[in-house]
């Protein structure tokens, strides 16, 4: 089988190319010709990148290597630099080279050579193949020690890191430090929720795009959003602070100045300049929990802040800037609130690229056991106090937590409360089979409760009551809220009955709700309370 052409690209080694022209240059190790000199590395072209002021050497390097090596055939390229060491002009000349070059990786195979040019050039080469805009591997030259060898030696690089085992091995153990770090060192169980845990890794070592983090309350989103954020600051990722933002609690003018900042003499009240959230985060992370609550112009704000890295405060006259990571957090449904018109449909496009949906607590029971135990540390550290289960309590507490009438609506927050219910109230330090019973109880009761108190208990006796279907309780408690939300028998009676005015005879309205209340024993006094 006939192997692809070899191509190799690399710069022209002004120092280590040059040589006086004369025999003894065959006795010096030049990497440029000598790449070309090894039986089992066949170049079939190389593409030798110089500045114009090295044609001539460019020329002349050629010419040798036609004469060691006749089928490769040398391709001068001039990329010339006002600076060689400016990394920026560097970079960006490499990366058109690299745009404008027209590779064929499935008909020719590339080794980007990267033992020349200056230490600015090397590096350039090596994050261009990195980040695949060079399509090969690295190439890697050197003379051979004690001998006057001209070839030397070569070795190539392959940047897929998960052909060498030992590399392979320290990545996965990073990648899983990194996990087990997203989870608070909790080893949780359930494979779902640990496959999702895995990819937000990736992701957050990999990308600066939005995160959107879904989820019931209690779920666990602010406690993954700074998770995130902690492990992207020991990565040196982000130096600046977290900034966490509940929209829900953004209301009314405030919101704009609470989160966009404003300047002194914008509204009544505004004394000082305030820097507003978004500004805040500068350099760091943006936490914007339950994001599904702020109101669309705030919302048409945060996009352009999120995509333009700029936003006007209120009151002033001139844009800020501010460089932010996202993540956004949210309980609702955000597609069906675009589709209600509560929330723009470009801010959902902009958010949704890593979507990730944190299941409640109900649906991964097996892993309570493992937080059971991280709340209990918590508490400890919280507390200055350690605290433990006896063997017993412990599992009677988990047959209960993992049982099917345990609905954890609250989901995490829930059995962090229930743990510091036991822990504090326990005696001894040591949580006993009492203190798991009178807090199963208690957690029984909440979930349990029977529906709001209507107030018809007040008024009615427990045989009327008792004789109620549900239907007529909820009419009668409707009823008896409006009457005592009205002005009079006739205003409530108005209230209640307008629907149905245009089709009836009659208009007494007051009469026909006096009526109504009567077949329960009550009138408009005793309803009213007067």
């Amino acid at each position: 089988m006939r192997m692809k052409p070899l191509v190799v690209i690399g710069f022209l080694g002004s120092t280590l190319d040059g040589s006086k022209f004369a025999p003894s240059r065959w006795m010096k190790w030049r990497p440029t010709v000598g790449l070309t000199m090894h039986p089992d590395l066949r170049v079939d072209r190389l593409v030798l990148l110089h500045r114009s002021v090295h044609s001539p050497l460019a020329a002349y390097v050629a010419g040798d290597i036609a004469a060691v090596s006749p089928e490769t055939r040398v391709e001068p390229h001039v990329l010339d630099f006002s600076d060689p060491w400016d990394f920026e002009e560097v970079y960006g000349r490499l990366l058109d080279f690299a745009r404008a070059y027209p590779f064929d990786p499935e008909t020719e195979d590339y080794l980007i050579h990267i033992t020349t040019g200056t230490h600015v050039g090397q590096i350039c080469l090596f994050l261009l193949t990195e980040a695949r805009y060079l399509p090969g591997r690295l190439l890697q030259t050197q003379p051979k020690s004690g001998s006057a060898e001209a070839a030397g030696l070569y070795s190539i690089i392959d940047l897929d890191l998960s052909r060498y085992d030992s590399i392979a091995s320290r990545f996965a153990v990073q990648a899983a430090e990194g996990s087990s770090f997203l989870k608070s060192g909790i080893e949780t169980r359930n494979p779902a929720f640990n496959r999702m845990i895995d990819e937000i890794e990736r992701v957050a070592t990999r990308s600066r795009a939005p995160m959107l983090l879904m989820g019931p309350t209690g779920a666990g989103k602010s406690q993954l959003a700074r998770r995130i954020y902690d492990l992207k600051r020991l990565k040196h990722q982000v130096k600046g602070p977290f900034v966490e933002v509940n929209c829900a609690t953004l209301k009314g003018d405030g919101a704009m100045s609470a989160l966009f900042g404003h300047r002194k003499g914008a509204f009544t009240g505004a004394v000082a300049d305030r820097p507003g959230l978004l500004r805040s985060a500068d350099g760091g992370m943006l936490f914007l929990d339950e994001i599904g609550e702020l109101g669309l112009d705030e919302q048409a704000m945060i996009l352009r802040a999120i995509e333009d890295k700029r936003f006007l405060p209120v009151g002033a006259d001139r844009e800020v800037t501010s460089d932010f990571l996202v993540i956004a957090g949210t309980n609702r449904d955000l597609a069906a609130a675009v589709t209600a018109g509560q929330f723009r449909d470009d801010l959902l496009a902009r958010l949704n690229l890593w979507t990730f949906t944190l299941p409640g607590l109900a649906t991964r029971r097996e892993d309570i056991a493992p937080n059971l135990d991280y709340e209990l540390d918590r508490f400890a550290a919280r507390e200055g106090t350690r605290v433990t289960f006896n063997k017993e309590a412990r599992l009677r507490f988990l047959a209960f937590a993992t049982g099917a009438d345990a609905a954890w609506p609250g989901n995490f927050r829930d059995l962090a409360a229930s743990v510091t219910r036991m822990a504090t109230l326990c005696p001894a330090g040591r949580i006993d089979l009492a203190t798991v019973t009178a807090e199963i109880d208690r957690l029984t009761r909440l979930w349990h409760r029977g529906p709001a108190d209507d107030g018809l208990a007040a008024l009615l006796p427990p045989e009327t009551l008792a004789a109620l279907d549900p239907f007529d309780r909820v009419q009668l408690a409707h009823v008896i809220a409006t009457c005592r939300t009205s002005r009079s028998l006739s205003d409530a009676g108005r209230t209640l009955f307008a629907a149905s005015l245009a089709h009836r005879t009659s208009s007494n309205d007051a009469d026909r709700l006096s009526k109504y209340l009567t077949r329960f024993g009550l009138s408009w006094k005793k309803v009213r309370g007067e």
